[in-house]
């Protein structure tokens, strides 16, 4: 699998509540028709762990393509550009990377 992971954090003006239920909820239904998405995990921070460098996080989504032509394909759709835009009219901040799965661990 190739991952797209995205951490955000709300609006200045938001709840975690707020941000959660606009992710889970109005975002993703611009989310699920990105041609090429094979899963979609989302964790909604609830602790930073009492580190001082992960505060201000509110949610990580991790998005999976089958390959990275696959995710670049993706990148080229009109849902990819509708997404992108529904992101930038939140008014958050997100950190964004990418790259190749290697599961460490399996439940089976």
């Amino acid at each position: 699998m190739y991952n797209l992971i995205v951490m955000a954090s709300k609006p200045s003006d938001w709840t975690h509540e707020q941000f959660i239920t606009w992710w889970r909820g109005e975002h993703a239904e611009v989310t699920y028709p990105l041609p090429g998405l094979r899963r979609w995990s989302h964790t909604a921070v609830k602790e930073a762990g009492g580190n001082k460098h992960s505060l201000g996080w509110d949610g990580v989504s991790v998005l999976s393509f089958d390959s990275k032509e696959a995710y670049d394909a993706m990148l080229e759709s009109p849902e990819w550009a509708k997404a992108a835009e529904h992101v930038g009219s939140m008014g958050g901040r997100a950190i964004m990377v990418m790259g190749d799965e290697q599961v460490m661990v399996s439940d089976s």
